[in-house]
């Protein structure tokens, strides 16, 4: 008979063999608080425009170079639960804003880093995240006072350039001035007069071979691909869009057919042909000069479509279909019938061209305004084209935050450093244990002229010095120089901005990470159901 073994008295006898349990101040908060703050040391390395690139290879053996904060957060594969709390934070700045996902990561690591000494020395977590909390309204009041740009005409192609190139800027510093004009252009012409601006109508088509400075706006769209048939360009194009292959039809249920004789054999299959061949004519004499089929083109099929001058291209993607419909303003048919002129869509040219050595077919409006535009990257390699379309997608974001809200405030770090200089001066007139922690917000906010300087190989405390002191002075608008040797920049001057809405949406949810993670007291973590043993918050075992 086995010998019982009790379990230990206390919160591990009402729980599963295997549940591991973490409580106090030292085993819970402060484990959480090491964690955190060692995930947000290690993308603090990629803040700003000398961040270094970081290696990333995912589960699935793909290989990432980017110094994209957003590309390395998703592809690491993260297991503590309260790193996971600054993860979700960050994704939440990306879905809301679509840029500053790094700026919510480094805020929330700092605050904690910041907290850890006053937990020392007795004030209870409650205390600091409440005082945070204080210290996150004030800090949004003078936010507003900071605004030092507004875009008066988001139509106006060398306004909104300006306005966007300090996002592209912290991702390719050197080309920024190129790429903001292509992002700028791209979204400018497809801008609707009554709804939103939508992110998803500003595509991008990678094309390998040339460079940078070969890449191009094509109003339409562009897809790497050649056409099926032999002709390879129609002008001012009726277009017929199908999800189902061009071909013979098929029936719906299973049926035999008894031929007896060669003659009922010969009938058989000219019926078919004659059937296909009046459905394609039907099709070209509604004014069609491209089929666009999201399946196959069967060989009769194309022999007739040939034979009545159309153009056929095949796409494999749904999607993509999807996007062209908008495009040209036709309708996606899901059978093999003649389209009705409403259901036809238009192009001003509909053409095979090759770049490098890549086919491609482009459905171009020669119009100044598109439904949807697309950016043509060219580079010498996969990696540096990935890392431009991430560089455009926070461009395009900033477009639409602009299109929403206007603002602008001071970027290269004056923005936080201003906020620190204020909270110190708001912390001085409160009584109560809150001015403790909020004097901790204000040194958290310093991280980041901090980065700036120390990812561009300047003396960081010296420059923080000396942009502290220019603010205390009333200079709001003074941040770090990354071209020049322990200098500052008047950053209104050098036209560097940061989108208020960026600003404002990632303190919110940095503060909410942090107060969030320190108002955790306990962690209980169940044995996984059929795998290895649960890990520790630390991500390991015990020992950690």
């Amino acid at each position: 008979m086995a010998l019982h073994v009790p379990k230990v008295p206390g919160f591990a006898q009402m729980m599963k063999d295997g549940t591991r349990y973490f409580s106090g101040l030292e085993e819970a908060v402060v484990r959480n608080i090491k964690a955190c703050k060692e995930f947000a040391q290690s993308v603090r390395s990629v803040y700003g425009p000398n961040g270094m690139n970081k290696m990333v290879i995912n589960h699935f053996e793909k290989q990432f170079v980017t110094s994209d904060a957003a590309t390395i957060i998703r592809e690491l594969d993260v297991e503590h639960p309260a790193a996971r709390l600054m993860i979700l934070a960050s994704q939440m700045q990306d879905s809301e804003v679509g840029d500053g996902t790094n700026f919510v990561i480094i805020l929330a690591g700092a605050l904690l880093d910041a907290s850890e000494e006053l937990i020392r020395l007795g004030v209870t977590p409650t205390e600091i995240a409440e005082g945070f909390e204080k210290g996150l309204e004030r800090a949004l009041e003078i936010l507003k006072s900071l605004v030092c740009y507004t875009v008066k005409d988001n139509r106006d192609v060398k306004e909104v350039t300006q306005a966007i190139k300090t996002s592209i800027e912290s991702k390719q510093y050197g080309n920024e001035d190129f790429l903001a004009d292509l992002v700028a252009r791209a979204c400018i012409s497809i801008l609707p007069e009554q709804t939103s601006f939508n992110v998803d109508n500003v595509r991008v088509c990678k094309i390998l071979g040339s460079g940078l400075l070969s890449s191009q706006v094509v109003q339409g769209m562009v897809f790497k691909r050649h056409v099926e048939g032999e002709i390879t360009q129609a002008e001012d194009a009726k277009i017929a869009i199908y999800s189902c292959p061009v071909d013979i039809l098929q029936t719906e249920t299973k049926g035999t057919v008894l031929i007896k004789t060669a003659d009922e054999l010969m009938n058989f299959s000219r019926g078919e042909e004659n059937l296909l061949e009046l459905q394609i004519k039907s099709i070209a004499d509604a004014g069609t000069k491209v089929i666009v089929a999201g399946d196959k083109f069967g060989d009769m099929a194309l022999h007739y479509v040939h034979k009545y001058n159309m153009m056929a291209v095949k796409f494999n993607s749904q999607c993509d279909l999807r996007q062209l419909s908008k495009t040209v303003n036709g309708t996606v048919l899901p059978k093999l019938s003649t389209p009705s002129p409403q259901e036809l869509g238009y192009c001003d040219l509909v053409c095979v061209e090759e770049l490098g050595d890549t086919p491609i077919v482009a459905f171009r409006q020669k119009g100044k305004e598109s439904r949807i535009s697309t950016i043509l990257i060219r580079g010498a390699s996969d990696n540096y084209m990935d890392d431009i379309e991430r560089a455009i997608d926070d461009g395009v974001n900033t477009f639409k935050g602009l299109s929403r809200d206007p603002r602008f405030v001071p970027g290269a770090g004056a923005t936080e450093a201003e906020l620190a200089v204020r909270l110190l001066e708001f912390a001085d007139t409160l009584p109560g244990l809150e001015q403790y922690a909020i004097r901790k917000f204000a040194t958290a906010l310093e991280a980041f002229p901090k980065a700036l300087a120390d990812n561009s190989g300047l003396r960081s405390q010296v420059i923080l010095e000396k942009i502290l002191d220019a603010h205390l002075n009333g200079q709001k608008n003074v941040g770090v120089d990354i071209t020049a040797e322990n200098s500052l920049v008047d950053v209104v001057e050098k036209q560097i901005f940061d989108l208020y809405q960026a600003k404002f949406w990632g303190l919110k949810y940095a503060v909410d990470a942090a107060s969030t993670i320190l108002r955790v007291d306990q962690i209980i973590m169940a044995k996984r159901a059929g795998g290895p043993k649960a890990r520790g918050p630390q991500g390991s075992d015990d020992e950690s």
